[in-house]
């Protein structure tokens, strides 16, 4: 069963979301008491993976073209605080490809218990060889993936 169909009282920032559920653990929080900002930024590379894989591009993929998406920015809007024990959907979106080298993301932080958004973030991505992890122009596969998993109204490339 999907997150959208345990959950489908969220309100999201655009269309068909990617979802995933998260609980806070207790070493998921800082000395402040709420999740760490590091273990934000693990929750969104986590689904990244798991979207693009579901999509095909798998790591299979990456080695045989030798190419890979990396992270060039992030932008996080913190929100309100998460809690040990809280039980949250992070959901994700591919919202651009410009055909060749950049591709960009969008994701969003729910907490169903209140519907309270407690994250928004954006991510820009580049085509890199594995290699010498230095830009290269996206094979083919990627820009079939990228391109035709887009949505269209997500904040643009960064």
């Amino acid at each position: 069963m999907s997150t959208d169909e345990l959950f489908p009282e969220l309100e999201w920032d655009l269309p068909e979301p990617f979802t995933m559920p998260i609980e806070v653990k207790d070493e998921d929080t800082d000395r402040l008491g709420h999740a760490n900002n590091v273990v934000y930024v693990r929750w969104l590379e986590e689904i990244s993976w798991a979207h693009i894989e579901t999509l095909g591009m798998t790591w299979e993929l990456h080695l045989a073209t030798g190419k890979a998406m990396a992270i060039t920015r992030t932008e996080i809007d913190y929100l309100a605080a998460a809690n040990a024990g809280d039980r949250l959907v992070l959901a994700t979106w591919l919202t651009g490809f410009d055909g060749r080298l950049r591709s960009s993301r969008q994701f969003q932080l729910q907490r169903p218990e209140d519907g309270k958004t407690l994250v928004r973030a954006v991510s820009t991505h580049a085509c890199v060889s594995l290699d010498t992890q230095r830009p290269t122009r996206a094979p083919r596969e990627y820009a079939d993936i990228l391109g035709g998993a887009s949505v269209k109204g997500g904040i643009p490339m960064l």
